[in-house]
């Protein structure tokens, strides 16, 4: 028995050294990448692909009864399900099938009150990284798709089933997880983007979105939780050298005491969000592969202990500094059309004078 244990570590600690060095040859290969709003999405569509992650995110910020005790196993990954009607708008967001043991407790073949009912909610969660005020409108889009779905899978099972009396569609819970540091200022309320709704409610379908705003915790919050979907929103909530210097001082005993038992696959997913923050830093190559070292090894102290200084603040001004110069490039171009457009516009004039001269000469 013992052998075979060994066996299985020694195949599994070949594993996570193939997966490092994999990383790390693929942390090279990217060493001249920019960091941008598709880094971000990746990394958002990774943790909430993660039941263990999710089940987390929804027990610990949505206050619903029946989410409080929500385990991985409950979650089902539906979101592939939905991409044949929304394309790549949909890429970044995911869609959980969550079972509700309540809604089972006291029903018999999923019936209640001589109602039909599904024996689980849905979870509908888009990521934001930036205040978006048309987002009701975008997700009430993916909820008609979702109950689409669903009542083709039901009349699949047995035609006709939608159509009876008693036949109910799931629940489903929209859910922003907002990572910007401005307030969320969109109406979250679907009504909020009809005209005159107030006037009219009786005939304007309206639902209200939860909005996960990470900035809303403090970093004692989330130290306090203790578990890695909220270690992950503590470094999502850096976004400039204050951040980044408050992270650093917190004891490294704190974070390791969160990951020390964490499996495989969650460690790889903090990689990831590691990564994704070394790039939003604009550390070098070499210290990205340090900082994955070390997180993989489950030491996240001292993380960037032999980096040069980081200034955040100085790649926002070059990055502002080169959006001004496209911007003068963009006016100097218009200008430019505009001039030749009056200099084409004077061609035609002129043209037509010579015309009527040469008529009336003839």
């Amino acid at each position: 028995m013992n052998d075979s244990k060994n066996v299985l570590r020694s195949k599994e600690e070949t594993a996570a050294k193939t997966a490092l060095e994999s990383r790390e040859k693929g942390i090279l290969q990217a060493a001249g990448e920019k960091y941008n709003q598709h880094n971000r999405d990746i990394s958002s569509k990774t943790v909430f692909d993660n039941a263990v992650l999710c089940a987390q995110f929804l027990r610990d910020n949505l206050d619903m009864p029946a989410l409080k005790d929500v385990e991985p196993e409950d979650i089902e990954d539906v979101s592939e399900r939905y991409y044949p009607y929304l394309g790549t708008e949909f890429n970044p967001d995911t869609v959980k099938r969550i079972r509700i043991l309540d809604v089972e407790k006291g029903k018999k073949n999923g019936k209640k009150n001589g109602r039909t009912e599904p024996a689980f909610l849905v979870s509908l969660i888009d990521h934001k990284s930036l205040v978006e005020y048309d987002v009701s409108m975008q997700l009430l889009r993916y909820m008609v798709c979702i109950w689409t779905e669903y009542r083709r899978e039901m009349e699949k099972l047995q035609k006709g089933s939608t159509g009876q009396k008693s036949f109910r569609y799931p629940v489903i819970i929209p859910v922003v997880y907002y990572e910007g540091r401005q307030e969320w200022t969109a109406d979250r309320h679907l009504g909020g983007r009809i005209c005159d709704s107030s006037k009219y409610m009786g005939w304007i379908p309206d639902f209200q979105y939860e909005v996960i705003r990470i900035h809303d915790y403090s970093d004692g919050e989330l130290l306090e939780r203790g578990n890695e979907m909220s270690l992950i929103m503590l470094i999502n909530k850096i976004q400039d050298t204050e951040d980044l210097e408050r992270f650093i001082q917190i004891p490294p005993e704190r974070l390791n005491r969160i990951i020390q038992d964490s499996p495989e696959h969650i460690v790889e997913v903090l990689v990831t969000v590691m990564e994704n923050l070394c790039f939003k830093i604009n550390v070098s190559a070499e210290e990205r592969l340090q900082c994955v070292r070390k997180v993989k090894m489950r030491d996240m102290g001292y993380l960037w202990e032999n980096m040069e200084k980081i200034d955040i603040q100085e790649e926002r001004r070059k990055v502002e500094e080169e959006r001004r110069k496209a911007e003068e490039e963009r006016r100097k171009a218009e200008k430019e059309r505009k001039r030749a457009d009056e200099a084409e516009k004077k061609l035609r004039l002129a043209e037509e004078k010579i015309k009527q001269l040469q008529e009336y000469d003839t």
